[in-house]
């Protein structure tokens, strides 16, 4: 080490390790006591359009992000049962925001990690629902729309992008619904993005969210 550069600091092995994870807002995430407070949707963009489905195992010069998927899937509720409310369809939007701090793992790998695992999702879950005015449970109705939009959208990944066939795809998802005929072309990073962020703003509006006060700042 150079002369009269101080050393590096060793935490002794009884400190905690660091829970919380530091935002490019420069919010500093509790990962184990999450605050709505500390989630911005930005923050949240920016991670979900660099979060690969799939663990990236899919065709294309692009991964296919969980953004651009959850747009999808916001689509396909709507498309599922019509007229369904702006506010049901920011949950949508929002039905897999928590993989911006977690990332994307795939079913077999959340079973084997079991309720630990599961119990950390709701709680961030929670927090993202508190702070974008979603109650912390979605209603089951609602979520089980989800949960078939998300199969539906997972089908057409498993043929289009992931090398699944038809039947194949069809025996781990279901058949996607009738009248959505649905090409996917992932698109880079930055454009995933940006239309997550329009749609969001979009859905805001209709429900007339709240702005952050000014007293929580990022200072």
């Amino acid at each position: 080490m150079a002369k009269g550069l101080p050393k590096p600091s060793r935490k002794g092995r009884g400190d905690p390790p660091r829970a919380w994870q530091r935002m490019l807002s420069g919010r500093r995430l509790d990962l184990l006591d999450p605050s709505p407070l500390d989630i911005e949707i930005e923050d949240i963009a920016h991670g979900l359009a660099r979060v690969a489905r799939w663990n990236g195992q899919t065709t294309g010069d692009h991964a296919f992000s969980v953004a651009q998927h959850s747009l999808v899937v916001e689509d396909l509720c709507a498309h599922i049962q019509p007229g369904l409310s702006a506010r049901w369809r920011l949950a949508a939007l929002l039905h897999d925001a928590a993989e911006y701090v977690i990332g994307d793992m795939i079913s077999p790998f959340k079973a084997a990690l079991g309720y630990d695992y599961k119990s950390f999702e709701e709680r961030l879950e929670t927090a993202i629902h508190l702070r974008f005015q979603l109650p912390p449970k979605i209603p089951v109705k609602i979520k089980s729309l989800i949960k078939q939009a998300d199969r539906a959208c997972a089908y057409y990944e498993a043929i289009q992008l992931a090398g699944f066939n038809p039947v194949e795809a069809e025996g781990f998802f279901g058949a996607p619904p009738q009248g959505y005929p649905l090409r996917i072309d992932p698109q880079p990073a930055g454009e995933a993005q940006a239309r997550y962020l329009d749609r969001f703003h979009i859905l805001a509006e209709a429900i007339d969210l709240e702005p952050r006060a000014q007293a929580f700042d990022t200072e």
